[in-house]
């Protein structure tokens, strides 16, 4: 199924949509509640105000992206990684 220049809000339940793609797509505001997303890969997106509740992060991998006010636990990341790599230099 092809969904093009659609605005409208979608409510999915029970569906399995493994090996979909969006693209170019405004989902600000959406909720996501018991989803599987292993193995799925964001590139280019703005994340900016995400909020992650007990959800398993095994194995994620950030890249070249800014960490700036991203906190893991209330914990700075920036701030983790300056201890860290200062650690690792000495």
């Amino acid at each position: 199924m092809q969904l093009d220049q659609l605005e409208d809000v979608l409510e999915v339940t029970q569906c399995k949509l493994s090996g979909s793609t969006f693209n170019d797509v405004d989902m600000a505001g959406s909720l996501f509640t018991n989803i599987n997303a292993s193995g799925w890969r964001l590139e280019d997106v703005n994340l900016s105000g995400l909020q992650i509740n007990n959800a398993s992060l095994a194995g994620a991998r950030i890249t070249d992206a800014s960490l700036d006010g991203m906190t893991i636990n209330g914990i700075l990341v920036t701030e983790l990684l300056r201890v860290y790599e200062a650690q690792s230099n000495s």
